[in-house]
């Protein structure tokens, strides 16, 4: 039998309640979602004895999604990633935002989608499913147009969390939509990653420069250490001496998917071999940023009181590819007045025995 469960925890200064919905499926698979950044607190998944463990990473106190500084379980909008320079030039017209990471636009900007209250449109519990919407106003962040937003999780029979994402503008604009969440499949408070085992079904990924910022090229995976079309270690190649891992500091790549926007096809796949947990991810996005959790430094006080240090967590957030506009052979991130925006991305679990 699925349930919800909506707990109401105070009003914001603004008035706004802040809301904080628990979905639980038949299986027992529960996930938390707060309205403050849409994002998902927790995530518990059963492990291959059937111990159910918090898989994502989160704050100790709710205030701290307001400022949430690494973006734990958090929507980003209305630009996943970065963009060059803190512009962007649609119809002629150059658009100035946030240059929050030293010149360079990231993640939506200063408050983004992510240190926002989200409203409630819908939320049913015979589908365990809730629906947080947000309108983003005509050069919010920098940003043209007005830009009507909804984020959907669904939690589903077989133990997937999926996640819906709608958009709608009055003008021309730009928008990528990911979640941050990073994920730690022995339980949040677990540590180091680099023994779970990854795989991400791209042939190539787009190179980086010092700053982060892709450089436009596409470069084949095969002979370096982003090569996981094959299941390894994440901590085979976090620590190589390759260029463009000392550029990330570890990963911190997009990689093109090669499924080309087909979520029937698997984009990317975790195991984590002591537990038996294994995550798949499906999307309808052309890429995934890979980040093994590189600028965690133990500043933050997480859930259970733990101080979650680098590489504690990892995250595969779909997206369009960072800097598009800047590139004209990367998938566009633009999107037309009236048109709509409709993506989907799965997180599915189970665990081997």
């Amino acid at each position: 039998m699925m349930s919800m469960r909506v707990t109401r925890v105070r009003k914001a200064p603004d008035g706004k309640e802040i809301l904080v919905f628990t979905l639980v499926n038949k299986a027992g698979m529960m996930a938390e979602i707060c309205n403050i950044g849409a994002s998902v607190l927790s995530l518990h998944v059963p492990d291959r004895w059937g111990k159910y463990e918090d898989m994502v990473l989160g704050y100790e106190a709710l205030d701290s999604y307001f400022t949430n500084s690494k973006y734990l379980g958090a929507v980003i909008g209305r630009h996943a990633n970065r963009i060059e320079g803190g512009a962007l030039e649609l119809g002629g017209i150059i658009y100035e935002l946030a240059r929050n990471e030293g010149n360079n636009h990231l993640h939506g900007g200063n408050r983004g989608f992510g240190r926002v209250i989200w409203d409630v449109e819908t939320a049913n519990a015979s589908v365990d499913s809730v629906t947080l919407s947000y309108i983003s106003k005509d050069m919010e962040e920098g940003y043209p147009g007005n830009l009507q937003v909804s984020v959907t999780y669904t939690l589903t029979a077989d133990n997937a969390l999926s996640i819906d994402y709608y958009a709608i503008a009055d003008k021309e604009t730009v928008v990528n939509l990911t979640n941050h969440s990073y994920f730690n499949l022995r339980g949040h408070a677990a540590g180091d990653i680099s023994q779970h085992q990854l795989m991400i079904a791209a042939d190539y990924f787009t190179p980086i420069d010092e700053n982060g910022m892709p450089t436009g090229e596409i470069r084949a995976v095969e002979g370096t250490a982003l090569d996981f079309r094959n299941m390894k270690a994440i901590g085979k190649g976090m620590d190589s001496v390759e260029e463009q891992i000392i550029k990330g500091k570890g990963y911190d790549h997009n990689f093109v998917l090669n499924n080309s926007g087909d979520i029937a096809k698997k984009a990317a796949e975790v195991y984590e071999p002591i537990s038996g947990r294994r995550m798949s991810v499906y999307t309808t996005k052309p890429g995934i940023q890979f980040y093994s959790g590189n600028h965690l430094e133990g500043a933050d006080m997480g859930k259970g009181k733990v101080y979650y240090k680098k590489r504690s967590g990892f995250c595969l957030e779909t997206q369009y590819f960072p800097n598009a506009l800047k590139h004209a052979h990367f998938p566009s991130c633009i999107l037309k007045k009236g048109e709509d925006y409709r993506h989907t991305t799965i997180y599915q679990f189970h665990a081997e025995s």
